[in-house]
């Protein structure tokens, strides 16, 4: 592959090619649709792999960098660039998208064709998000990615799509429009959209509060934090379960993405100012939603809020870099804490989508996510129990598994930064565990509870494959987290040098 070779752009645009081409054949031609789209998915994923081997993990530079005029009369360029912080989730959107193709594969009976062009089309605009090295460009990505996830739920979900689809689309679209505000403000001080340039952009105090507060609005919706939280339960209870599986492992990491990309670099001052806001609220989160999860009688809902209190922790991360450097003045102490933001982003997105997986499984067969109406599915599914049980364990943070790293490097880092953050933020180690645990205990667990259960019949060869790639990538990240960690080193420590450098 020739060094000018223009990779991120097919990364972006070969499966949006895939999802119109997908559309095109339609329902009529279902089984060449069903081809397309998986080959299209196939071949994006293939494309990370020179992304991953030609990445220079010596350098925070942008690499792959492509830039070509766009907008000439607002100066916005089609600017696109990855770095230590974005290429790994690239990675992972890429890596999710074919399991939800082949899951999928004969289980959408209503409009396939539109089912699977959908997906493909928020995959090459979620890759857009993470590469748009122009803020504008990265709004339209970031707006655009909304259009297919309303079609989504509102088709194919549930008996209440209409008002998740809606409630959904209204929280991440006002959030945004603030954004937007403040993005189109600082272009008209400073006369670019570079993300670049808006990182050495001089501010003010008020400047920077008012644009902390602007993107806040956008990042804390997304990711999402409490109390504007309210959404996800209920767009994953009525999405069906690839869009359960996409809003968790990739949509949700826009939000701490944006804070890492824009709130932290662009804003420092405000961000060092306000830190105690966004610490304070994550670990409410952390603790609080928790106690919520315990009392879900839906699996989704209990996933959904689980996933609530584990993007806690990335939030948390991701601002305790000024509490340990003023209290150790370690850099590389500091970047631990957004270490272990990043590494429970990938490795969120791997455990949620694949206990979104699990409960499709058993939704496929039962029509129902009533933890009641299950019980003593070991029995009669042992091979699915054992994908279960390991998927649950990895959402309670069991070392040896992806969701144990991320969580001790940010309890570590905690420490650091205050002895009652890691206090409070252990506590999810006791809380995950409960309600992980209840819900395997109730579900997995005992004798055969019903007919129902007793004529479950184990997973299929196509789930069988979803389930062990999902485990595979689980168990990989868990026991091998350097090759991630060393991508991500000198960005992230990059990153906070710039959030000591004052703008005042």
């Amino acid at each position: 592959m020739s060094p000018d070779f223009p990779l991120l752009s097919w990364l972006v645009w070969l499966p949006i090619a895939g999802g119109v081409a997908t559309l095109a054949l339609g329902d009529a031609r279902i089984r060449w649709a069903q081809w397309v789209a998986l080959v299209s998915s196939i071949a994006t994923l293939g494309l990370c792999v020179p992304l991953w081997t030609r990445f220079d993990t010596g350098t925070a530079l942008m690499q792959f960098v492509e830039r070509a005029p766009w907008i000439p009369t607002v100066n916005a360029w089609y600017h696109v660039g990855v770095d230590g912080i974005s290429m790994p989730l690239v990675l992972l959107t890429a890596f999710i998208t074919p399991l939800v193709v082949v899951a999928a594969w004969k289980r959408i009976e209503r409009k396939p064709a539109q089912y699977f062009a959908a997906f493909l089309i928020m995959e090459g605009l979620m890759i857009g998000v993470f590469s748009a090295l122009d803020a504008l460009l990265f709004y339209v990505f970031w707006e655009a990615m909304l259009i297919p996830m309303f079609i989504i739920i509102g088709i194919w979900g549930g008996a209440r799509r209409v008002y998740a689809t809606v409630k959904f689309f209204l929280y991440t679209f006002l959030g945004s429009v603030f954004m937007l505000v403040a993005l189109i403000w600082m272009y008209l001080q400073g006369g670019s959209y570079e993300i670049a340039a808006l990182q050495q952009m001089p501010l003010g105090m008020t400047a920077q509060v008012l644009i902390f507060l602007a993107f806040f609005a956008a990042f804390a919706v997304k990711i999402p934090m409490w109390p504007v939280h309210t959404w996800l339960p209920d767009a994953h209870v009525e999405a069906p379960t690839g869009g359960s599986v996409i809003l968790a492992a990739i949509m949700l990491k826009m939000g701490g993405y944006g804070f890492l990309r824009f709130s932290l670099p662009i804003t420092p001052d405000a961000s060092r100012e306000l830190d105690w806001l966004v610490i304070a609220l994550s670990l409410v989160a952390v603790a609080y939603i928790g106690f919520v999860a315990l009392v879900q009688q839906d699996m989704k809902k209990l996933i959904a809020y689980s996933s609530i209190a584990h993007m806690g922790f990335v939030t948390l991360g991701c601002f305790l870099a000024f509490d340990i450097v003023q209290v150790t003045g370690s850099i590389r102490g500091a970047a631990m804490g957004i270490d272990g933001a990043m590494v429970q982003m990938i490795s969120h997105g791997l455990v949620s989508g694949a206990m979104f997986f699990c409960v499709g499984v058993l939704y496929d067969r039962l029509h129902t996510r009533e933890i009641s109406a299950y019980g003593g599915v070991v029995n009669t599914m042992p091979v699915f129990a054992f994908f279960m049980v390991l998927f649950a364990m990895a959402n309670a943070g069991l070392p040896g598994t992806s969701g144990f790293v991320g969580e001790f490097l940010v309890i570590i880092a905690s420490f650091r930064a205050n002895f009652w953050y890691a206090f409070v933020a252990a506590t999810t180690l006791i809380l995950g565990a409960a309600y992980t645990l209840w819900l395997v205990k109730r579900v997995v667990w005992g004798d055969v509870s019903n007919d129902g259960v007793a004529s479950l019949r184990d997973v299929t060869r196509r789930e069988f494959a979803v389930l062990a790639v999902l485990a595979f990538a689980v168990l990989l990240l868990g026991l091998w987290p350097a090759p991630l960690l060393e991508a991500m080193r000198p960005t992230v420590e990059q990153l906070v040098v710039q959030l000591q450098a004052s703008k005042l």
